[in-house]
């Protein structure tokens, strides 16, 4: 995995800012000028040492697959394979550290989470404040995600760009309107690595088509993953998702839409050949 070094403190130059000219030597308007000149390289440093803001707050989670769920099924490509129910699940979450602010805490995050040492179907996430790497949140339901398929030797800096194009806003830049990046994963398989991206709207296919190619921009042609190794998946196609009886009535609700608009699409489609 690239190592990229965590902000350090640039100490080129400080030592003008404990020297002075020999009071004797400096007419009152030199000695404000140089005054001034400390100040402003004063400023200029403490600017450099200021955290750089993100536009949205993101925590980290860790997922370790416990004994029961270590031994499902080996092909199907999921966060939970194996798993009875939500609640199940989401016990197994573990928040790591605490909220990312600021381009220095990611920094600080990644550069000291081994990804490269992560075990068989163990799985971390980068999440938005406020959604939870659970397909039935609430927050989610309605989503999915694209699963890149990456080999093990490019796997930790497939990871560290994808990341960085979410805290970046380049993703959420590429969603349709409405729509919205909910955070990105990466899970262990035997062979590879597998780096996904939650978006909150599956019905929105510009959203889809979008995600896909901002990524494969984004990475060099060393990066870059086959075509056929990438799939894109609605939460609730899962074999696993599970809504909440409260939530159920929500699915059922945007299905119904879904195919009010594609028989009205069709219907129109048909009048106009």
């Amino acid at each position: 995995m690239a190592n990229h070094p965590s902000p350090s403190r640039c100490t080129r130059g400080l030592s003008s800012l404990s020297k002075s000219l020999p009071v004797e030597s400096v007419s009152p308007g030199d000695a404000t000028a140089s005054q001034e000149q400390r100040d402003d390289a004063k400023r200029n440093f403490l600017k450099t040492m200021r955290a750089l803001p993100i536009q949205h707050y993101w925590n980290v989670y860790f997922d370790r697959p416990t004994k029961e769920t270590a031994g499902a099924a080996a092909g199907q490509e999921s966060s939970r394979d194996g798993l009875a129910g939500t609640d199940t699940y989401q016990a197994q979450l573990e928040q790591l550290g605490s909220q990312i602010e600021s381009v220095q805490d990611f920094w600080r995050y990644n550069n000291n989470t081994p990804v490269n040492q992560m075990k068989m179907r163990e799985s971390i996430y980068l999440f938005k404040s406020g959604f939870r790497p659970v397909w039935e949140d609430r927050r989610n339901i309605n989503g999915g995600s694209w699963t890149f398929r990456v080999p093990k030797s490019i796997g930790p800096d497939v990871w560290t760009r994808v990341q960085l194009l979410a805290i970046g806003e380049q993703l959420q830049s590429v969603l349709d309107e409405g729509d919205t990046l909910c955070g990105v994963g990466l899970s262990i398989r035997f062979n590879a690595h597998l780096v996904s991206i939650w978006h909150r709207d599956s019905s929105k296919q510009q959203s889809i088509d979008n995600l896909r190619e901002c990524v494969f921009e984004a990475l060099p042609a060393e990066l870059r993953p086959a075509l056929d190794t990438c799939f894109y998946k609605k939460h609730s196609d899962h074999a696993g998702f599970k809504a909440p009886p409260e939530l159920q009535a929500v699915l059922d609700s945007q299905k119904k839409r879904n195919e009010v608009a594609a028989a009205a699409a069709k219907q129109a489609a048909d009048e106009s050949a």
